[in-house]
């Protein structure tokens, strides 16, 4: 059986950066369960399994504006403390969630702090990041309907 839509494919990962620093991986005990064309994965990420079997690896770089896309300069800005209502102290690395301009939550990452001002930044921590991908095929089965119904794997 090979990766395909409407499989459950359990893959293992290790994520790097440009720079070869580890981003994320998974355990060879605990590897990730994925329902293969329900988009739960980046797609470029999916491009590269797809027709893969059980105990093949691939090697796959995807850059930043097939991952988590560039760094907008427009999702960095100073605004007042005072908008962050019931916390006592902020600093930088703090992470928050906020309301977007359309009313979505977003998660804000605090860059800085001088005075009165805070330096937030709502890009995906990823944003601008080129992903280096090493990943095995460990297991594929067919999903059962509520699976495919769902979009996700039980």
């Amino acid at each position: 059986m090979n990766v395909d839509n409407n499989r459950v494919v359990s893959i293992t990962f290790t994520l790097t950066d440009g720079d070869g620093k580890t981003l994320d991986a998974t355990q060879s005990d605990k590897p990730l369960d994925y329902l293969h064309g329900a988009e739960t994965l980046l797609p470029a990420l999916e491009r590269a399994l797809e027709g893969k079997a059980v105990g093949e690896s691939c090697k796959v770089t995807i850059p930043p504006q097939e991952g988590f896309g560039e760094i907008n300069p427009e999702l960095i800005q100073n605004v007042p403390a005072a908008a962050f209502q019931g916390v006592d102290r902020i600093e930088p690395g703090m992470a928050f969630e906020a309301k977007g301009p359309s009313g979505e939550v977003e998660r804000v990452l605090v860059e800085a702090v001088e005075g009165d001002q805070v330096l937030i930044n709502a890009n995906h921590p990823l944003a601008g990041v080129t992903l280096n991908f090493d990943v095995t095929v460990v297991a594929i089965r067919e999903a059962d309907e509520a699976e495919i119904a769902h979009g996700h794997v039980h």
